[in-house]
């Protein structure tokens, strides 16, 4: 038998929580982000700069998507680094 404030207590998570689905797009952009967590990774193990933009770049399209502006400045930061190395690097 549930008690009546466990009761009262999930009801008020229920009504407190929002319940929505992704759309098409921040269900891509999701899926492009975990690619570009890929390529960072990739990135570290072989210091090649074509991997560090392209992860950059993917991961800036996530944060962009979900309006994560801090984060998109910080991306930003290591794709004009990392374009910047490659660039003289050639």
């Amino acid at each position: 038998m549930i008690s009546k404030d466990k009761s009262f207590k999930v009801q008020f998570l229920r009504w407190w929580g929002k319940d929505r689905k992704l759309t098409p797009i921040e269900r891509m952009s999701s899926r492009v982000g975990y690619m570009g967590a890929g390529f960072l990774m990739a990135g570290q193990w072989t210091v090649e700069p074509i991997l560090f933009i392209l992860g950059f770049c993917c991961v800036l399209f996530q944060v962009g998507v979900r309006k994560q502006w801090n984060l998109v400045v910080l991306q930003l930061n290591g794709l004009v680094a990392w374009t910047i190395h490659f660039i003289g690097s050639l």
